[in-house]
This record gives C-alpha cells, structure tokens and sequence, in this order.
C-alpha cells in the first residue's frame, strides 16, 4: 500500500499509485454506477418536493375547512336561537288561540246556541247581498 522512500537520510511514506481509500472512486469508479445514484437521489428529491407541495395543499384545505366548519357551528346557533323564539311566539299563539276559541265557544253557548249563531249569520249575508243590489241598481 505504501512504499518507502528515501530522501535525505529519514524515512518517508508515499502513496502507491492507483489505490483509493475510499470504495467509490471519482477516477477509477463506474461512472454509469455514479449516474445512476445521482438520478435516484435527484428523483427522490423531487418526490419529497411533491409530497411536500401536498402536504402544503393539504394543509391549506383542512385549514378552509375549519373556517368552513366554524362559520356552519356560528350559523346554526344563529338558527337554534331563531328557531327556540319561534317556538316561543307559536307557543304564545297557541295559548291566545284556545283562549279566544273559549270565548267563542262561551258567546254561542249564552246567544242560544248553534241554530240561533246560523240564523245571525245567514241574515247578515241577506243583508250584504241587498246592499250590493241598492247600490249598483
């Protein structure tokens, strides 16, 4: 590996031609060996490019989707509240309705009852229709 030289009465060590330490070597490796690497690694990088564009990609939409989902939770609150006042304000007209439907039912009873409620109505209708005919003839 190494050989000894004489210079000057010491000892010294010089390198043996064609020997490398190293196993792959720039001079005296393959070359089409080397290319090959160099291609795999510059095809990996690329592929760690593109993985990294689609975790940013990804990123990116799991992020509009969280505003997304943020606003819909806002906006149903919004509605639930709307809808808990509309629940309230039907309750409310329901409970005047039966109260009205009460009195109505109370007036036809203390006026004679159905027959008499009929007959109230019947000359009312009369009553307009003769109007009509006074005024148009």
């Amino acid at each position: 590996m190494f050989a000894k030289s004489n210079h000057s009465g010491s000892q010294k060590y010089s390198h043996v031609r064609g020997y490398s330490d190293s196993d792959s070597s720039s001079d005296g490796g393959n070359p089409g060996e080397d290319d090959f690497i160099q291609r795999e690694i510059r095809q990996q990088q690329m592929m760690m490019k593109e993985q990294d564009q689609g975790l940013e990609m990804l990123g990116q939409s799991a992020e509009r989707l969280s505003k997304i989902s943020l606003g819909i939770h806002e906006e149903l609150g919004h509605q639930n509240k709307m809808l808990d006042e509309v629940e309230n304000d039907l309750e409310a007209a329901t409970t005047n309705l039966s109260a009205v439907t009460a009195k109505t039912k109370d007036l036809v009873r203390k006026s004679g009852g159905k027959r008499n409620f009929v007959i109230i109505v019947t000359l009312i209708i009369v009553v307009i229709v003769l109007l009509f005919l006074i005024i148009y003839a």
